[in-house]
């Protein structure tokens, strides 16, 4: 009877509900896959995001930066205006009254009148009382010319003493024009020199001054040079210090340079390092050809080359000013960096060129290499380079020796969980099969890792449970086939998800060979621009070895001949 009732069962309704049962299986298994999908998409999009966050953050505090510097740089510029402003009518009255007596077009009167007001308003200034000193001077009266110029050189002797030379000579003085310098040159210590050495250095390289005061300056100079290499580590001294110069030259490679390489390499900071370095040489050899290729545009006259002088003496070297100078510099190099404020206060700190007192090699240096801040001239350039060449080639040679030795040979590559490296490119080959094998381990290692969970044995076991008891209760048969149509469907899809994940690695591998070809090719490509740049090396030696001291001294006003060794 009951076999009758099991055979003749409506098996319908159970056959309806495992179907449905499979295509849920088959819904909730593609609603996972979805899921993992979807997390794996979004966790590439949130280290993407977080990337781009932390890009735009910097740049973001880079402009804000920028827009500080040029903000307060404004206000720094104001305040010397405020503060110095009014020296700088007294300064306009030194060129002023020079060329004013040159044509006789001005009264003496007025040009009395005229130095008084600033005598004035300037009442700490040294330029004063040097204007009226000039002034009594013109009007021949020495009594007044002796006591302002006594003044004068109280409140700055140096300074004083470089003015009156230069007026001097302006005057064809020669006798008291290399008194003056003789009392100038007697006020300097070669470790300490004022910055407004340069206006010298400008007039003895300009030819300026005459035959026996440039006899005077060829012969101080080469006894400066002689007390300085006296000193110990006096070598050492210059090699480190044209090193730090040379090095300020060095340019950063453009963020759109190698992006694979800067991606996938963990060697990529010194590949940078190793390239900027050499791109160096090339700056420095278009820095030092730009400056001799240049034509020195001689003054009209003497009188034009002296008065340039002057306006360079008395505008540009005030230690009242010194502070606000140097606000000024330190904000114009954080605009010129592009808000980089730490590469700007390194820079700073090694220019140097606003420092109070520095060495003569120290001067020359800030004269070849900075003369927008050192106000050097083109002449001045020329001749400072030239006297310091072998200064120059040994610090150039060892920077080029460092960038060379510590030139990475092997350069590693990371890309999605696999290592590699190459020197150059050509094991292309052994690092894709390398690739592919790993790839293929790891897909190996997910595939089998893609297994029945418990609760799949666990329908199996009570398919088998409920079987037994289902003679004895035909009605737990439903239960048994439940239990088994759950293990089934879990074991069908655990092959769809073995193949799902054999296509996602061999996606990914195809992905991964054209980074690793990708990242290959840049690194051929900056083997070759690395020895191109390296190559240029030779060129700076070669530019230094043609240049000599004698070829860029005293040569626009100054017929006579010299020789400074």
């Amino acid at each position: 009877m009951s076999e009758k009732i099991i055979y003749d069962a409506d098996l319908t309704y159970i056959e309806r509900s495992l179907s449905s049962l499979e295509q849920g299986f088959n819904y909730v298994s593609d609603q996972v896959d979805s899921v993992n999908n979807d997390l794996l998409d979004t966790r590439t999009t949130l280290e993407d995001l977080i990337q781009e966050f932390k890009d735009f953050v910097k740049k973001d505090q880079l402009e804000k930066n920028i827009q500080l510097a040029e903000t307060r740089i404004v206000k720094v510029r104001q305040e010397l205006e405020t503060e110095y402003g009014h020296y700088a009518d007294v300064r306009r009255k030194v060129t002023g009254i020079l060329q004013a007596v040159d044509v006789s077009l001005v009264k003496k009167e007025t040009i009395e009148n005229a130095t008084e007001e600033q005598m004035l308003s300037a009442p700490r200034y040294w330029l004063a009382p040097c204007l009226i000193a000039l002034s009594a001077w013109l009007n021949d009266q020495k009594e007044l010319a002796d006591k302002a110029m006594k003044e004068a050189l109280r409140r700055d002797d140096e300074k004083t003493s470089l003015f009156f030379a230069l007026v001097t000579r302006r005057g064809t003085r020669y006798k008291a024009s290399r008194e003056w310098l003789e009392r100038y040159f007697g006020l300097q210590d070669p470790h300490h020199l004022e910055r407004e050495v340069v206006v010298l250095i400008d007039g003895f390289s300009n030819g300026i001054f005459g035959p026996d005061a440039r006899i005077k300056c060829g012969k101080q100079i080469e006894a400066w040079i002689e007390e300085l290499s006296q000193k110990v580590g006096f070598i050492e001294e210059q090699h480190e210090q044209w090193k730090v110069a040379l090095e300020s030259k060095i340019q950063r490679l453009d963020d759109q340079s190698f992006p694979y390489l800067k991606k996938y390499s963990p060697t990529w900071g010194q590949l940078e390092e190793s390239l900027e370095g050499a791109c160096l040489n090339r700056t420095i050899h278009d820095h030092f050809n730009g400056i001799f290729t240049k034509e020195i545009l001689p003054a009209k006259n003497i009188a034009y080359a002296v008065d340039a002088l002057l306006d360079s003496l008395v505008s540009r070297f005030d230690e009242e000013e010194i502070p606000l100078r140097k606000d000024e510099r330190l904000l114009s190099l954080v605009i010129q960096e592009e808000g980089d404020r730490q590469r700007a206060q390194q820079l700073f700190d090694n220019e140097k060129t606003l420092e109070e007192r520095v060495s003569f090699t120290q001067l020359l240096t800030n004269f070849a290499m900075h003369p927008e801040v050192s106000n050097a001239s083109l002449a001045t350039q020329k001749f400072s380079i030239a006297l310091s060449k072998d200064w120059i080639k040994n610090a150039h040679n060892d920077i080029t020796l460092k960038n060379r030795a510590a030139l990475p040979i092997d350069v590693d590559l990371e890309i999605d969980l696999w290592k590699g490296t190459s020197q150059d490119g050509s094991n292309e080959e052994e690092l894709v099969q390398s690739l592919s094998t790993h790839m293929t381990q790891r897909k190996e290692k997910a595939i089998n890792n893609v297994k029945l969970g418990v609760e799949h044995w666990v329908g199996l076991g009570v398919g088998i449970l409920f079987t037994l008891m289902g003679f004895s209760v035909p009605f737990l048969f439903v239960f048994a086939l439940l239990g088994f149509g759950y293990f089934f469907f879990g074991k069908k899809n655990v092959q769809k998800k073995k193949d799902q994940v054999a296509v996602e690695f061999e996606q990914l591998l195809a992905h991964c060979k054209q980074v690793l070809l990708a990242s290959l090719a840049e690194l051929v490509d900056w083997r070759t621009r690395y020895s191109e740049e390296d190559g240029q090396a030779i060129r700076v030696t070669e530019l230094l070895d043609s240049i000599s001291p004698e070829q860029y001294a005293f040569s626009s006003h100054d017929a006579a001949r010299s020789v400074v060794n």
